[in-house]
């Protein structure tokens, strides 16, 4: 989004407030961020260790170009590292796999049918793209939230924020980690996979396993669709009392209320795909990244699984913080919009710890404060 009421974003010029930047003008954002704030940036530099220094404070940062001495570091690296790819299909089964961090354009397919695995943001569209350019393309859906691109003359994103989603201190129960339906392509639209299934994709529950040349599935797409529907209903009631409440002239939209008949392919399920028997010799995993911190080589940052032991960014290792992580410290902690709440945090935290490692006593003061 352009503009965000209430953040520190500088607005993005010549773009309509509710429209989407492309990759060039956000590039431009951070460019004039940089040079507004006469930060130091080295960009085209990668990370390759970080470890303690030995008997001195601070640590060793080393990269491909050099390697910099630093009493503080902040990982800012976020949460999308690794592509995430299910140990699902074997290498050996002859079908090509690639993630969706790798797919370009349909182009780059070959002329058999595809199964696209996730029902996400990545997911939804590509499968809506690869579909039409004429291919046959089944789509796995798991558990999501299917929110509204735009209601009632309102963005998802103004309605997050003025419903006060955006700053939720703490993701819903089983909600650190949920699957966003939605669409930006085109302009942007409310993702319906009955809609997906009317233009000819054919829905399946959770991808489980494969065996001999088969994909065997969940029998959850009918509750994984209802769930989704649920999540999009929710959001807006909320906003119709949201508007009711604050005495709003937004135009109403009953027809958002109203939902279709589940298509066959839901309400019939497939269990088992042939991948010979239907031609399928693509997979696309849309099934998100991991995190990777191989690099961060300082004892008691991590867990046991590899990812941050941290508090608001703060580890309890002293020089090492943690920032832009989902759900840091709210819900937009790891959105250019939202990063700034912790970004100030920690950037207090490190004033607040130089000044105790700074700190020396006025010893003549001390001395006259004990005579009298």
């Amino acid at each position: 989004m352009a503009s965000q009421p209430g953040t520190k974003c500088r607005e993005f010029a010549d773009v309509d407030p509710n429209g989407f930047e492309t990759e060039d003008q956000v590039a431009e954002y951070f460019r004039t961020l940089v040079e507004r704030n006469n930060l130091r940036v080295r960009t085209g530099v990668t990370v390759t260790r970080v470890t303690e220094r030995e008997h001195a404070r601070g640590y060793l940062v080393e990269t491909d170009h050099s390697t910099v001495e630093a009493d503080y570091v902040v990982s800012a690296t976020g949460p999308f590292q690794t592509p995430n790819i299910p140990a699902i299909v074997p290498e050996s089964s002859g079908i090509t796999q690639i993630h969706s961090n790798s797919y370009k354009n349909p182009a780059q397919l070959d002329e058999s049918a595809v199964l696209v695995v996730g029902a996400g943001s990545s997911g939804v569209q590509i499968a809506a793209e690869i579909q039409k350019s004429g291919k046959k393309v089944y789509l796995a859906v798991g558990p999501h939230d299917r929110p509204p691109r735009a209601y009632r003359n309102r963005d998802f994103c103004w309605w997050l924020g003025a419903l006060g989603k955006w700053d939720l201190a703490a993701p819903p129960v089983g909600a650190d980690h949920v699957t966003i339906a939605v669409s930006g392509a085109e302009g942007g639209h409310t993702v319906d996979f009955r809609n997906l299934a009317a233009s000819g994709i054919t829905l399946l529950g959770r991808a489980n396993s494969f065996v001999d040349g088969k994909l065997q599935i969940g029998s959850d797409l009918g509750a994984n669709i209802a769930r989704g529907d649920d999540n999009y209903l929710s959001l807006l009631r909320e906003a119709d009392e949201y508007i009711e409440r604050n005495g709003l002239d937004l135009p109403p939209e009953p027809e958002a209320h109203e939902l279709g008949p589940d298509p066959e392919c839901v309400s019939d399920p497939i269990l088992e795909l042939d991948f010979a028997e239907v031609g399928v010799s693509t997979v696309i995993w849309a099934t998100g990244f991991g995190v990777d911190y191989s690099w961060l080589q300082v004892e008691g940052v991590l867990d046991e699984r590899g990812y941050p032991v941290q508090q608001r960014g703060v580890t309890p290792v002293p020089g090492m913080y943690f920032l832009g992580l989902p759900w840091l410290s709210r819900r937009g902690s790891s959105f250019i919009w939202g990063v700034w709440h912790d970004a100030k945090y920690l950037a207090d935290q490190i004033e607040i710890q130089r000044k105790y490692r700074d700190y020396e006593p006025d010893h003549n003061a001390l001395l006259e404060a004990a005579v009298r």
